[in-house]
């Protein structure tokens, strides 16, 4: 029950950070930075707007994978160990598709251009970079003990 509660509290609590502050930049927020600008940007495809000639299909996609993620973790029993990063993974994931159904396409609104001027981002992303840097340092660095 702990690991439940755990993973639903880090999924709520990343889906509601992640849509208000992306309601600050479709209200109008706005802010010019030396780096880093944050401004308001719809990102119509995924990482780096790959796939957008999917069109509308992508959010169906997107909301399947997401589905069968969460059987998967479900299912395996991951959640037993993976409770926290899980809950960051599916909350940032169902942040940026909630975005494809109710906005043109996900809300960006880190617009680094230091060095570059490609990468924007979302705090849904950061949430996933996360969860997957803490997934994979757990198997790695601290793999689960055999039951032999």
């Amino acid at each position: 029950m702990r690991v439940f509660s755990i993973f639903f509290l880090v999924l709520f609590g990343t889906f509601i950070i992640d849509q208000n502050i992306k309601s600050l930049f479709v209200d109008g927020y706005y802010r010019v930075g030396e780096c880093i600008d944050l401004e308001l940007h719809y990102n119509k495809g995924v990482a780096f707007s790959m796939f957008a000639f999917l069109g509308p299909y992508l959010k169906w996609l997107q909301a399947l994978l997401v589905a069968v993620l969460l059987f998967v973790i479900f299912k395996e029993g991951y959640l037993r160990r993976y409770a926290f990063p899980a809950g960051l993974l599916i909350g940032g994931a169902l942040g940026n598709v909630y975005d494809r159904f109710v906005r043109e396409g996900v809300v960006d609104y880190v617009a680094w251009h230091c060095g570059f001027d490609y990468a924007v981002f979302n705090f849904a992303d950061v949430a996933i970079d996360i969860a997957m840097l803490i997934i994979v340092v757990m198997v790695y660095f601290f793999p689960e003990k055999s039951r032999d």
